[in-house]
């Protein structure tokens, strides 16, 4: 591609976007809000529109969007010395003031360093200099383990974004005003509830280079008003001489969210994204949602009623994000809503117990062809392990429903190398493939049966936070096997991640600070294909970090992260686990984790 090309690419996407919001270039504050992928990708997330809208509509700040280049276009970006622009006004991305950055999957850690680079600014935060744009970073992989990317970013958002990111801006904007130097604007948002600073945490490690905890560099100041490096006083826990913990950020939902610029040109397609409901009260102890965001939140009826309104205006068709949409309590006349509009809609997920005959037969209204269902595991007592409380009736159900509707294709998510799997547990999910099978040819269903199998990866902040991954060689071979038992039904699908991504995300979402060089040198080889080598270079033990099992006393590259969960929650969690003691979803009142308040949650009221 030309100079021009390049340009003009930009600009096109630009003139085939609807935008509820305007970006107005001659404000004075610049907020790059950068997705570390493609646009195809990036606009297909929720989270970065919300943060976008947010941005603009403040008084003084213009938020514009960065997307990394595909590979073929990174090569002619650096062959006419281009750098990374915006694609309303075609920005470099060193011009801006702020750049924030959402980081939702591990994989996309590799464009960090790469998308830093190419914007022209220093790719590690201790290279900045004044005059360098502040980089802040938020989403689910910055929630639940910022560590191993706290080489490259100034700041964190730990939880959620809304009015957090306005606070921000607000110090950041005041500070610069101001001339205060980068280490005091750093200082003041660290005061802010849900800000995780790292140039004020040290890792400290012992003599067998084994993680052992952060030393908190406080607060001194002299008259200039420069930080000093001291331990001191932390307003985010009012104590002298104790490390401080950042409390996640969260509110209610008492706003719409939904798609703020709408294209064509995503994953999801031309669709109008509408969120529900955030978090997922079902304790399924595996899944890092469940835990990170809590309590489970739902939108008001007539809040997502406006947002459906939005998209037929535009002739959209509805995507309704949540955890398990199915659980929503007014779920039935939201989909009736939908159809009323004449709109078409789908759903990020569902549930098969608790799934209704009107969702379905919309979803088929809608031409769908396929209802994905998420039992995990394959036999009973590793679903009670995992506290996923779908049982093969409640999958025959699902798939009675779906025959009914006329929908042919059965989905079906699965994992392997789950705590305590046995060979019996492999079997089961050759079996429990056979029995669905077997239901969709009672129900009438013609179609497809698609397992999708993904290797089990631990993640920060659940109760099997502490467990190693099932060697991948074990992974390897469990897979082939069900691959190789269930292959000769024609009409059996299965569909397996690559268990070598799968095990570079399991470094990455466990890991500490020192992954930091590990990752750059992994960006300039390529990225994933690169890490690997990138870890014998540092002298990284990969088998370490993926196959040791952590002591429940060991501290861990998170702990001055606070999800608001009780003390010993996660560990007694664990031990149920074991017991395959059964822990009920969250209810009205319910206060035994430890996140909600003492009035207790109101998860189940939509009005």
């Amino acid at each position: 591609m030309t100079r021009n090309e390049i340009l003009n690419g930009l600009q096109s996407l630009r003139a085939n976007e609807v935008s509820r919001v305007e970006s107005n270039p001659h404000k004075p504050f610049k907020v790059g809000l950068v997705y570390p992928n493609t646009y195809f990708v990036g606009m297909s997330n929720l989270g970065l529109q919300i943060i976008y809208e947010e941005v603009n509509l403040r008084d003084t700040s213009c938020g514009e969007r960065y997307f990394m280049p595909a590979a073929s276009e990174l090569r002619d970006y650096e062959k006419h010395r281009l750098p990374l622009m915006s694609v309303e006004t075609q920005r470099p991305l060193n011009e801006c003031d702020v750049i924030g950055i959402d980081i939702t999957f591990e994989m996309d850690y590799f464009n960090i360093p790469q998308l830093l680079k190419l914007g022209r600014v220093p790719v590690k935060r201790i290279h900045r200099i004044e005059r360098d744009p502040i980089v802040i970073a938020g989403g689910p992989c910055a929630t639940f383990n910022p560590e191993p990317l706290s080489d490259f970013i100034d700041a964190f958002i730990i939880g959620e974004g809304e009015q957090l990111v306005s606070e921000m801006l607000t110090v950041i904007e005041a500070g610069r005003l101001a001339n205060e130097s980068r280490e005091v604007i750093l200082l003041k948002l660290s005061k802010l509830t849900g800000v995780y600073v790292p140039s004020l945490y040290e890792p400290q490690y012992d003599e067998n280079d084994d993680f052992t905890g952060y030393k908190f560099l406080g607060e001194t100041s002299d008259e200039s008003g420069t930080a000093g490096a001291e331990t001191g006083r932390n307003e985010n826990t009012g104590e002298t001489g104790i490390v401080p913990r950042i409390t996640r950020h969260w509110r209610q939902l008492e706003t719409v969210g939904e798609t703020v610029i709408a294209t064509d040109y995503t994953e999801f397609g031309a669709m109008y994204i509408v969120e529900v409901a955030r978090g997922c009260g079902r304790h399924c102890r595996f899944c890092m949602a469940g835990y990170c965001y809590r309590t489970p939140r739902l939108r008001r009826l007539d809040l997502l009623k406006v947002g459906v309104d939005r998209a037929a205006e535009l002739n959209k068709k509805v995507g309704l994000m949540g955890a398990a949409i199915s659980d929503y309590p007014d779920i039935d006349k939201l989909v009736e809503y939908i159809r009323s509009k004449g709109l078409r809609y789908s759903c990020a997920s569902l549930r098969a117990d608790s799934l209704t005959q009107a969702v379905v037969d919309g979803l088929a209204a809608s031409g769908q062809q396929t209802i994905t269902l998420a039992p995990e595991a394959g036999s009973d007592r590793l679903r009670r392990v995992i506290n996923k409380g779908i049982s093969n009736e409640d999958m025959r159900k699902a798939v009675t429903l779906a025959a009914k509707a006329g929908i042919p294709h059965i989905r079906l998510y699965i994992m392997v190398g789950l705590p305590t799997e046995s060979d019996e547990d492999i079997e089961a999910i050759v079996t429990m493939a056979d029995d669905v099978f077997g239901y969709m040819q009672e129900a009438g269903c013609k179609g497809r049966l698609t397992l999708s199998i993904n290797p089990f990866i631990p993640k920060p902040f659940t109760p099997f936070q502490w467990m190693p991954m099932a060697h991948q060689k074990e992974v390897t071979k469990k897979l082939n096997s069900i691959k190789k038992a269930l292959s000769k039904n024609r009409r059996i699908e299965v569909l397996v991640e690559s268990p070598k991504e799968a095990y570079v995300q399991g470094v990455l979402a466990r890991g500490d600070r020192r992954l930091g060089d590990i990752i750059a040198l992994a960006a300039e080889q390529g990225g994933a294909k690169g890490f690997k080598n990138a870890c014998r270079e540092f002298d990284f033990d990969m088998d370490q970090a993926l196959y040791k099992e952590r002591d429940l006393m060991e501290p861990l590259p998170w702990d001055m992260l606070d999800m608001q969960l009780a003390k010993g929650y996660l560990a007694n969690e664990w031990q149920r686990s074991l017991t395959e003691t059964y822990t009920v979803p969250c209810q009205a009142g319910c206060r035994r984790c430890g996140v909600c308040s003492e009035a207790g949650c109101d998860y189940g009221t939509t009005e």
